[in-house]
């Protein structure tokens, strides 16, 4: 059940990249994670439950050390609600 609505934000340092192409990266491993996504300017919110979010970091985290960053700075907002959520809760009335 979808429980939990998480935005990250992911700032990489790495001296020969940059920062852009490991935020591609982080996206992609959420693309791959099979999750409910929107990437935004700033942050990407995922929906899914509280335990696949978590896991969901950890390998991003993972991968940034693979690309052997130099430092990783995690932005991480959770919404948790036991009984479900989803991004449309929130945003609907928005929508034109």
């Amino acid at each position: 059940m979808t429980n939990t609505l998480m935005s990250i934000q992911i700032i990489p340092e790495h001296q020969q990249t940059g920062v852009i192409p490991l935020v591609d990266e982080a996206i992609s491993i959420i693309d791959q994670s099979g999750l409910k996504y929107e990437v935004h300017p700033l942050e990407t919110t995922i929906e899914g439950d509280l335990n696949a979010c978590l896991i969901l970091i950890e390998q991003i985290n993972e991968r940034m050390v693979e690309l052997e960053c130099d430092s990783i700075i995690s932005q991480i907002k959770f919404y948790h609600v036991p009984e479900g959520i989803t991004m449309d809760t929130l945003t609907d009335k928005y929508k034109s």
